[in-house]
């Protein structure tokens, strides 16, 4: 009897062990493509996306100008993407995702997959006008 008490005990260990793995495991587990990101301030315009002047600037302030791994010829604009930050220098990564509309396309050398308004990076990074790996979808 004794025997098989340790027995459910040590199992029940291996569980909860797998069971953190997992976990942890999850939070690296990628799903979509994978890119980089930093921020970029004001002015936000004039933008090379059609239509787009201050007051249709998405309200929230979470926008992205695309660099041009996403930004197809103009294509991109006005997609939505779901973003979150993977990595980067001093652990920079707030939990959880963000939705960003395309509103222009990065206007600096080199240019990242996204350059985030200064409030949607926010939402990402602890760590503002830093370089930050992310992970997204449309």
């Amino acid at each position: 009897m004794l025997a098989m008490e340790k027995s459910c005990g040590v199992m029940i260990q291996c569980m909860l062990v797998a069971l953190i793995c997992f976990a942890h495991a999850r939070r690296v587990l990628v799903m979509g493509d994978i890119g980089t990101a930093t921020s970029y301030g004001p002015p936000y315009l004039p933008t090379r996306c059609p239509g787009y002047d201050q007051d249709q600037l998405p309200v929230n302030g979470f926008f992205v100008a695309a660099g041009s791994a996403i930004w197809d010829n103009g294509a991109s604009c006005g997609r939505r993407y779901r973003v979150r930050c993977l990595s980067g220098l001093r652990r920079p990564c707030r939990d959880g995702f963000t939705v960003v509309q395309v509103v222009d396309v990065c206007r600096f050398t080199p240019c990242p997959t996204m350059a985030f308004s200064d409030k949607a990076f926010d939402a990402l990074s602890k760590i503002p006008n830093t370089k930050i790996n992310i992970e997204y979808q449309q």
